[in-house]
């Protein structure tokens, strides 16, 4: 399924003219980062939910744009963050900032596109947009640390593994579809609705990424880059679960102690595949969707809702 967006074609032409200037520097290698960055950025996801919940919920204005500009400014620095934190020299299968410039520029970079978002909303008095996006971001970091705190323990907890992306993976796109309503509505109990949308979409765009790391016909080539930065993942937990003591101790020494040879790495893709790892996620994933197209049928048939049904369907069966 290849999504369509033309219904906000010309809305999202505006945007990345604004997002552009929003990132201008006089600083000559924060410039010459900023524009790199513009020129790897990834599909913009976010800014589209922003627009769409917007235009769901009244007319696209300014306060819109820069609402989504402020979403793409807040992604875009946790993912320079990310990349140092990870040390990971790839993002979106291009050199990261954090390979051709390094840790203490990346971070500085990350800081910079924190400020010029905030500011952005500060200078135009959006105090609730501001609001609902500094909420994701602390609801972020909570996420990332929660994470590096389990995965030393290899925690198995399927609950803890839901508060995890929810907080790391859901909260942004829960606040930019609640920032977006609210950008066009001022209407607190729309806007909570499509925040509530924006947070099962964005539980199922975690499970899919999840499901890449092993790999299905509909997926492709599994990657196994969960099971190197010995990630507890759903298919994952789910298989640990289920197995035998014996296979479950051997499988955690491999994630602990051998996640980066190939062959080993295979073996707990092939168990996970055997036990019905997949299909549990795929059933959770689903199950998650669900309930934010339940909540979209909750407005009024437009184009704008199908639209909507439509991105939500293309996140669960996206091929990367």
């Amino acid at each position: 399924m290849i999504f369509s967006a033309d219904i906000i074609s010309k809305e999202l032409a505006i945007f990345e003219s604004r997002f552009k200037e929003s990132l201008q520097s006089n600083v000559p290698l924060l410039d010459r980062i900023l524009k790199y960055i513009v020129k790897t950025k990834g599909k913009q996801l976010r800014p589209m939910f922003v627009l769409l919940s917007a235009k769901l919920s009244g007319e696209i204005n300014d306060s819109t744009y820069r609402a989504a500009s402020l979403v793409e400014l807040l992604h875009t620095a946790t993912l320079v963050h990310d990349d140092v934190v990870d040390e990971s020299f790839e993002r979106r299968n291009v050199f990261s900032v954090f390979a051709l410039w390094k840790s203490k520029v990346s971070i500085l970079t990350g800081d910079y596109l924190l400020a010029k978002g905030l500011l952005l909303s500060l200078d135009n008095d959006d105090f609730k947009i501001l609001q609902l996006l500094s909420r994701a971001v602390k609801e972020m970091s909570e996420g990332e640390l929660l994470q590096l705190e389990k995965s030393r323990s290899l925690n198995l907890d399927e609950s803890v593994y839901f508060q995890i992306i929810k907080s790391k993976t859901a909260s942004l796109l829960a606040s930019a579809c609640a920032a977006g309503a609210y950008s066009s509505s001022q209407n607190l109990e729309i806007t909570e609705k499509l925040r509530q949308f924006g947070e099962y979409t964005g539980i199922a765009f975690q499970i899919k990424d999840d499901l890449f790391d092993y790999g299905t016909d509909d997926v492709g080539k599994p990657t196994g880059n969960d099971i190197k930065e010995k990630k507890l993942t759903l298919p994952l937990i789910f298989t640990l679960n289920k197995v035998d003591s014996k296979l479950k101790k051997e499988l955690i020494y491999i994630i602990k102690n051998q996640n980066r040879k190939k062959d080993k790495v295979n073996f707990i893709i092939e168990t996970v595949v055997k036990y019905g790892g997949i299909k549990y996620a795929t059933e959770k994933m689903d199950f998650y969707r669900d309930k934010a197209l339940q909540i979209l049928e909750e407005f009024p048939a437009s184009e704008v809702r199908t639209t909507l049904t439509n991105l939500v369907n293309y996140t669960t069966i996206r091929k990367k």
